[in-house]
């Protein structure tokens, strides 16, 4: 009984089609994860935050009035003046938020804290860096300046401490000039300040790790393209397994028609 030809059976699948589906997606994921991880570099230099964070309105606030009540008590002018190079970050003292205790014609005798904080880049060699000075009028001694400036240390005023909380550290130590200077002999004990001790400045948060500083994103960015190439990766083991799994060796000719002759027989 004559009847249509039979289609011919569906070639299996190489299995070196397989492995090379497969290299050429694990390539794929090594390039994308290499080109994403330049990129995220670039950006990542690109987007170092340098700026000298300034004291917040509330530790402004709490500081002048201290000051103040020094300024009364012990007949001295004290303030505060942070810096980033060249450019005035913030400035302050007993006379008020942005006004400069050093150029006053009404404080013939100042106490000043000054500090100069440099940040560097992520791809920089050099390091973040501060530099504190305790500075005066004329009619106060450098020897005793200099012992005010040391004092700070005492109270976990270092330079580190500044790097790591520029606002708070200067402000921090604008209030502890009084009491320096008491000790070195330059005025008699400050008075007690009378401002509410739940409005005093905020302690000094825990200090970070300056590699980790500004880099949280790009860490993020490099965690998302590793899962990417993770996944990459999967998917060509998973078409790989289904490529085997179909593949089915194809009958020759000749066993095909002895299987129809047994059947007809």
């Amino acid at each position: 009984m004559a009847g249509g030809k039979r289609p011919p059976p569906a070639a299996a699948k190489s299995p070196a089609a397989g492995r090379s589906a497969v290299k050429a997606g694990l390539i794929s994921a090594v390039v994308l994860g290499v080109a994403g991880l330049c990129v995220v570099g670039i950006v990542s230099d690109s987007s170092d935050d340098l700026s000298i964070p300034a004291p917040a309105t509330d530790e402004r606030a709490d500081t002048v009035p201290i000051l103040r009540e020094a300024r009364t008590s012990q007949g001295i002018c004290y303030g505060w003046r942070l810096a980033g190079g060249s450019d005035v970050v913030s400035v302050g003292s007993n006379l008020g938020d942005g006004t400069p205790v050093a150029t006053t014609p009404t404080c013939p005798r100042w106490i000043e804290v000054t500090a100069d904080i440099t940040y560097t880049a992520g791809s920089s060699e050099s390091s973040d860096s501060a530099r504190v000075q305790v500075k005066g009028s004329a009619d106060i001694d450098a020897a005793d300046l200099y012992a005010i400036e040391r004092g700070l240390e005492r109270f976990g005023l270092d330079d580190d401490t500044f790097i790591d909380d520029p606002g708070w550290a200067v402000t921090r130590a604008a209030t502890t000039l009084p009491l320096l200077a008491a000790e070195a002999g330059l005025a008699g004990p400050a008075a007690t300040p009378t401002a509410d001790p739940a409005t005093a400045p905020s302690p000094l948060p825990a200090a970070g790790n300056d590699l980790w500083r500004g880099r949280w994103g790009s860490l993020l960015a490099a965690g998302g393209l590793l899962v990417l190439a993770a996944l990459f990766v999967t998917v060509g083991v998973v078409q790989r397994r289904r490529q085997l799994r179909g593949a089915v060796p194809a009958q020759p000719a000749g066993a095909e028609a002895a299987g129809r002759t047994g059947e007809k027989a």
